[in-house]
């Protein structure tokens, strides 16, 4: 049901949990821990999944706290639970509240849990090639930062999410990333398709987190796993209509 990083594991008045797509009650795409409110399940059984979630984080019901996603730099401060539809549009929130899980909705895009434990703040963002370009993991540094933390003494770690072998580009975005930065062409090599790319995520996104502490990174692949992970690419590669939403949250004990 859940995957755990040690580095985070260890820390005291932390919790935390990569939850895979097992354990839950949905059914057919959305087989079985589906915890996305976008998606077209039945509410109940998202619901019912959060609730699960929940439980194995220690916390009430209602304080598994997620975003509007939309791929933006945005990261937001979380002091108390939100009503569903008031979810603010931002890719990254933090906290320092005891009791609030912040999160993170994926299905192939990176999701990131970050940890002060000396200053006692905490954060998840969520990460595609469109967030991780445009900022949203600084964002979320400096809005712990701006709560307290220090960055040098944070922990980062990256969950289940699409792997360079499975993410093939085409060259309009390789142009996007070189101009951005010419050394981002080492993110790149050449796929099997003439044109084409392998990007490598992951190994995008530790370059982001500068000054970071300790960057973990679980290694695990939401493409090739399907078992364990739903994965929107594969999904669209089959022409299904939809596809369930993993959960990565982290919360300070209350």
């Amino acid at each position: 049901m859940l995957i755990e990083a040690p580095q985070l594991s260890a820390m005291p008045g932390i919790r935390h949990a990569f939850f895979t797509r097992e354990g839950g009650v949905s059914d057919g795409l959305y087989a079985s821990l589906n915890g996305g409110l976008g998606s077209s399940d039945e509410p109940a059984n998202v619901a019912e999944n959060r609730l699960r979630m929940a439980e194995r984080l220690g916390i009430a019901p209602d304080a598994l706290v997620s975003l509007h996603q939309v791929h933006s730099p945005d990261a937001v401060v979380v002091e108390r639970p939100w009503p569903r539809d008031e979810r603010p549009r931002a890719d990254g929130m933090v906290a320092k509240t005891p009791g609030l899980a912040l999160g993170i909705t994926t299905a192939d895009c990176g999701p990131i849990l970050f940890a002060d434990p000396e200053a006692g703040v905490i954060g998840a963002a969520h990460a595609g090639w469109r967030g991780a370009v445009s900022g949203v993991l600084e964002a979320t540094l400096a809005a712990m930062e701006g709560l307290g933390a220090r960055r040098s003494q944070t922990v980062a770690v990256l969950g289940p999410m699409i792997r360079q072998e499975a993410y093939e580009v085409g060259p309009e975005l390789v142009a996007q990333f070189r101009e951005a930065d010419p050394g981002n062409k080492r993110f790149f090599r050449p796929a099997a398709r003439d044109g084409h790319s392998l990007f490598d995520l992951p190994g995008y996104i530790r370059s982001r987190l500068v000054g970071v502490g300790e960057v973990a990174d679980l290694g695990l692949c939401t493409y090739a796993d399907e078992s364990r992970f739903f994965s929107y690419r594969r999904a669209t590669h089959r022409g299904e209509s939809d596809y369930g939403r993993l959960i990565a949250a982290i919360a300070l004990t209350p």
